[in-house]
């Protein structure tokens, strides 16, 4: 019964990691594709803006 016992744990974690990347397969694109794209593109915007504004207040740049 040693070796039932320590198959156990692998075999969980594979089925769980097989699960996991069909979920994040099957969760891309899709109706909400769009909305996470302009998501992302408005924050990384935000953050060049930002980058931009302190690079503009600095004295030595």
């Amino acid at each position: 019964m040693n070796y039932l016992s320590a198959l156990v744990p692998p075999v969980v974690m594979a089925a769980f990691f097989v699960f996991l990347v069909r979920l994040i397969i099957k969760t891309q694109g899709g109706p909400n594709k769009g909305k996470e794209d302009a998501a992302v593109d408005a924050a990384i915007a935000r953050a060049e803006a930002a980058a931009q504004a302190s690079a503009a207040k600095s004295p030595g740049a």
